[in-house]
């Protein structure tokens, strides 16, 4: 009865609206070098689902806009995009004439831009390579300058993880349960089939998803949408690989209704700019769409992108004044070859359907998603028997220097010739330690990989109702599940014929079900299952008038986590085995915003929300390789945000000025570190609760064409991201139950607070100024250049250290006597690192030859060859001041902090012909 009431009023409405000679948009798409018209060109209004493709004359027509001002946005693949400022009045139509595309001579510039985030900068096996292309969608002077410039010195958008943004093929989220980040490496290398996307910057509103405080990226990857024809492409590189190749071909939508794609690429090197990265990466694409008529068409499309990587690692700067900025301790030679202990393999498959449903007023998108193989990482392994580490402490010149009884300057030299003779990996050596006959085939040294098998089926749906020509509502929801299996592996027993699953350091069975004896391909040390599910659906309301547009958007959301252990751990007992206690979050999120045009060139944004959201998969347990704990108290994470933006358009002249802020409430991390603490020595899971956050800044982008052919831009950032209070601190001893461990025989302690409030986010740089210039002749080439500053960056803070077990001394249980609160705060200083400036060059050329395109592109980053730090971490194995204040006395700490160096001077070339 209620709804039918409801009709009945709102009836009247939406006749009147819809029974009105409603204003549209008509021109014509051209190509600017042929001046043929474009078949198939998108053509969208911003911020709404309202878009057409253009047909085979290249003519368009968007009809139903409500009065006021709107962004059209016009893009092809293989054109530069074009955004057009259109004033719509109450009943007149608009006729745009002729739109000229250009050809995009830098297609295929660049792989994704590269964000790091804070636990890659802590975790020296992830290395500092996360990629992530949420960025590469903007069209906004500022954000393409983060993307492709800024991004090479960690730079990322307001201090934010990759997490924050929700990145979607085809209307369906990608983001992983388990730590929230897109995994960019599963399309990687299919650049000329990921280009179609849409950005959705900040708390702004998307048609297809709530998103997060980043916003939203949806890749369109439609085999009707793509160009038709073959295009290939040839790389050669120093940055992440040597060289790429790749093909992509379209069938364009045949009468019959069908369209196929497929792409193929291959990047490889045996040795990329870090010593000893190895990069073998292959990509596959194949997309199948029929269009039943007009308004249906289902597609079904299929990737596969198993890439292998060797990681890289952070020094200390006692190994970066040995080495230079581009050693890497993970690797040695093998019968001549390199081979690094540490590469990551990732396989894994997906399959995506989707059908579509495109009505003058009502849009459907529903999908399905499955995804299915594996991601590892390698390790070096050691048990009773001397660390194989090039760069452990013991083996440095330091080492002798910080001894205790003094400094042995004849011993730190000898240890300094010796590294600089024998700096990497002797895999020879751990092969002779594993054949020795005392050994009696027990490897003491294996080569095993940290394996996570996952299989994840995503249902999501997208609708878009357009009420009137000036209300529209936008709802979807998603479910996913997701089954994870979590094992080290053995790759290889290097000459050994097999390995005693025992913890070294307790003498405890890992298994105590299993045979302790472990052989190649076996499974040991730990394996068990996170079965986890996530449901969130969200509705969004949208309304506007000549003079504002304003949205408010809703969202809920349930996610629950459960462990099952499969080995009985000697340590852990009946806690590692069988399931875990399910952990269940319920969330809920609130975002609006309002647009207000002083004129059609002065525009005014002002958005804000609130998002509360469970904790990701990786800090929900406290140690689920072992046991089934969960850690104590963990609740769901909040952010608050607020953003407002002033927008100046003129022909020649576009500004855009961005403040913010964002407050992180109720954030969980969790850490693994061996520490000298107050409390006593060992390998221990750090799990830290009640984090505060702080983002709060400024962002400015100009861009003005000073002629035809010259154009100029300048954008600044200025942040300052910091921790607003301080976290509680627990800590879990990997060596609990030992009859000897007189610490903490149940292996938890609580430490209380840290006080971390005020310190400094380690982010990346928090304030970055770039100005640039662009020269584009008639003649079809061009040139570019960018000069970068960044500042304000910090390495990011030990969490241990800055609780009240670092003035304990842990022979006596009394405060240290030197441990005053001016040498503390001396001690725990953060670190700034240096500020640096970069010059980034950039050029191409195209040519129309006989109806083929041919391309070149190159570009240089860091002309000057600057030496850079772009990141760093204290270490935590210092954990009272005594071990801290003895390490850094002489100026050559063992465990000084840990960095992460920015490539030197790097180019890419790109060679592309398209038929």
């Amino acid at each position: 009865m209620k709804q039918k009431l409801l009709l009945f009023f709102l009836l009247p409405y939406i006749h009147y609206s819809f029974a009105q000679t409603l204003p549209k948009i008509t021109g014509r798409v051209m190509d600017l070098h042929t001046r043929a018209p474009l078949k198939g060109v998108n053509i969208r209004i911003e911020g709404t689902a309202l878009r057409q493709r253009s047909g085979t004359t290249g003519k368009f027509a968007l009809s139903g806009l409500s009065p006021g001002h709107i962004y059209l946005h016009i893009s092809a693949d293989g054109y530069l995009s074009k955004t057009l400022p259109v004033a719509i009045t109450d009943s007149a139509n608009v006729y745009l004439g002729d739109i000229f595309m250009e050809p995009d001579m830098a297609r295929g510039l660049s792989e994704n831009p590269i964000i790091i985030t804070e636990n890659d900068l802590a975790d020296d096996e992830s290395g500092a390579d996360v990629a992530s292309g949420i960025l590469q969608a903007a069209r906004d002077v500022y954000l393409q300058r983060a993307a492709f410039d800024l991004s090479q010195a960690f730079f990322k958008v307001r201090g934010y993880d990759s997490r924050e943004g929700i990145v979607m093929i085809n209307g369906i989220p990608m983001n992983k349960i388990f730590n929230g980040r897109p995994q960019w490496n599963n399309w990687g290398g299919l650049n000329d089939v990921t280009r179609n996307q849409e950005l959705s910057f900040g708390l702004s509103a998307s048609p297809y998803h709530f998103g997060g405080v980043m916003g939203s990226t949806n890749i369109s990857m439609r085999a009707s949408e793509y160009r038709p024809g073959l295009r290939v492409s040839a790389s050669a590189s120093n940055r992440f690989y040597n060289g790429r190749f790749m093909a992509t071909y379209s069938s364009g939508l045949g009468k019959n209704g069908l369209a196929y794609s497929v792409s193929a690429s291959r990047r490889w090197a045996e040795e990329a700019y870090m010593d000893g990265t190895l990069y073998d990466a292959w990509s596959l694409f194949g997309a199948v769409e029929y269009k039943f008529n007009d308004k249906n068409s289902i597609q079904l499309m299929g990737i596969f992108a198993p890439n292998r990587r060797g990681s890289s690692a952070a020094v200390t700067e006692e190994v970066f004044e040995l080495a230079g900025r581009t050693y890497n301790p993970y690797w040695g030679k093998q019968d001549g070859k390199i081979r690094n202990s540490r590469e990551r393999r990732i396989e894994e498959p997906m399959a995506v359907l989707s059908y579509f449903y495109e009505g003058s007023n009502f849009r459907l998108s529903a999908g399905a998603a499955w995804q299915s193989g594996k991601y590892s990482r390698g390790r070096l392994g050691y048990y009773n028997a001397p660390n194989p580490d090039p760069v452990y402490y013991r083996y440095l010149p330091g080492f002798y220097i910080n001894s205790p009884s003094g400094a042995n300057f004849e011993s730190a030299n000898l240890a300094r010739e010796g590294f600089r003779e024998n700096p990497q990996i002797d895999w020879n050596t751990l092969y002779l330690a594993n054949t020795n006959p005392f050994q009696e085939g027990k490897s003491a040294y294996i080569l095993y990989d940290d394996t996570a098998r996952d299989t994840q089926l995503t249902l999501n749906t997208t609708a878009n109702i357009r009420l009137s020509s000036s209300v529209t509502v936008d709802a979807g929801a998603t479910y996913r599940t997701l089954t994870s299996e979590n094992y080290a592996y053995i790759r290889d027993l290097l000459g050994g014929e097999y390995h005693e699953d025992k913890d070294p350091f307790t003498d405890t069975a890992n298994d105590l079900n299993g045979d302790p004896a472990k052989h190649k391909g076996d499974k040991f040390n730990y394996d068990y299952t996170i079965n986890a599910g996530h449901a969130q659906g969200f509705v969004q309301l949208k309304a506007g008038r000549k003079k504002w547009k304003a949205f408010l958007a809703g969202s809920l959301g349930l996610t629950r986590y459960q462990r099952e252990g499969h080995f009985l751990n000697e340590r852990f007992g009946e806690n590692s085995l069988g399931k875990s206690k399910e952990l269940r979050f319920s969330d809920y999120a609130v975002k609006g915003g309002i647009g207000y045009y002083i004129t059609g060139r002065h525009i005014v944004h002002v958005n804000g929300g609130y998002i509360s959201r469970a904790p990701t998969l990786q800090n929900a347990f406290v140690n689920p390789r072992e046991n089934n704990e969960a850690v104590k108290g963990i609740t769901s994470e909040t952010m608050a945000s607020g953003e407002v933006s002033y927008l100046l358009r003129f022909p020649e002249l576009k500004v855009k000025l961005n403040g913010y802020y964002t407050r992180f409430g109720d954030v969980t991390d969790v850490n693994f570190f061996y520490v000298d603490a107050g409390v006593g020595s060992d390998f221990v899971q750090e799990t830290v609760t009640g984090i505060e956050k702080r983002h709060l800044g400024g962002e400015l982008g100009i861009s003005y064409q000073a002629s035809p052919e010259v154009k100029l831009s300048a954008v600044a950032a200025y942040g300052e991201f910091t921790y607003t209070g301080n976290a509680d601190v627990a800590i879990n001893f990997d060596t609990a139950g030992r009859e000897e461990d007189l610490i903490n025989p149940e292996g938890f302690l609580n430490l209380g607070e840290t006080s971390i409030k005020d310190y400094n986010l380690a982010t990346g740089p928090q304030q970055a100024y770039s100005f640039g210039i662009e020269y584009r002749d008639p003649g079809y080439w061009w040139v570019g250049m960018t000069a970068n500053h960044l500042a304000e960056n910090y390495a990011d803070i030990s969490i241990i250290t800055r609780t009240d077990s670092f003035y304990t001394d842990p022979d006596t249980g009394e405060p240290f006597p030197g441990a005053t609160e001016d040498a503390v705060a001396a001690l725990l200083k953060q670190e700034k690192l240096d500020n640096f400036y970069l010059l980034n060059l950039t050029g191409g050329k195209s040519w129309l030859i006989d109806g083929k395109y041919i391309g070149v592109f190159i570009s240089v980053n860091n002309v000057f060859d600057q030496v850079y730090r772009t990141g760093g971490y204290e270490q935590s194995r210092n954990g009272n001041f005594g071990q801290l204040s003895s390490d850094m006395a002489r100026g050559m700490p063992s465990f000084g902090p840990k960095y992460w160096y920015g490539f030197g001077r790097t180019y890419f070339l790109n060679i592309a012909v398209s038929f």
